[in-house]
């Protein structure tokens, strides 16, 4: 049984979760949420904790940043878009069970006090900004670091905010690199 509680867009996420953890699971039903959801959210997270589990697309982004502005310290499980995609639909619905059970188990808090570790410089370094192919590797990365998609900017408020170790971010590029698992 997941002690947190595990937020979802919708009642297919529901049940896709449902299948692949024992958990207990709230849907946002899309952004028409209100401050009575992120209050109950807040509450819930004082308590026992959530885990923001969103679809990996625009909207499900939205969704999260704006959970995670109101309930500081949630964790957030991600899911890249290619293990969420069924024919045009992304969703989480769409995703196996243990694909699902891996991303929640992995899930990592987000920090508001984002720690220092990474620059634009070390995105430079590891091919990660400004050469070609770039944008496929940092999805990569990510990917193996379980943080989301995003561009190079968010990539690296990601590394930041998630308090991603440089060992942690090292032996991901080299995963990725020389089709290492880790």
């Amino acid at each position: 049984m997941i002690k947190e509680v595990i937020v979802v867009e919708g009642k297919d996420d529901i049940a896709a979760v449902k299948v692949a953890v024992e958990a207990e699971v709230i849907a946002t039903h899309g952004f028409g949420y209100g401050k009575k959801l992120l209050a109950l959210l807040e509450d819930i997270n004082k308590r026992r904790g959530i885990i923001i589990f969103t679809d990996p697309d625009y909207m499900g982004n939205k969704i999260r940043n704006d959970i995670s502005h109101h309930v500081k310290g949630a964790k957030h499980a991600f899911l890249p878009q290619g293990q969420a995609t069924k024919k045009d639909d992304i969703g989480i619905e769409n995703a196996c069970a243990e694909d699902i059970r891996v991303a929640i188990e992995k899930a990592r808090p987000n920090y508001e006090e984002k720690t220092a570790e990474f620059t634009k410089r070390d995105l430079i370094d590891y091919g990660l900004t400004g050469v070609e192919n770039s944008s496929e590797k940092r999805e990569k990365v990510a990917q193996v670091l379980r943080i989301g998609h995003g561009n190079s900017k968010q990539f690296l408020n990601k590394l930041n905010g998630f308090k991603i170790s440089r060992e942690e971010f090292i032996k991901a590029v080299e995963a990725v690199e020389y089709g290492k698992t880790i």
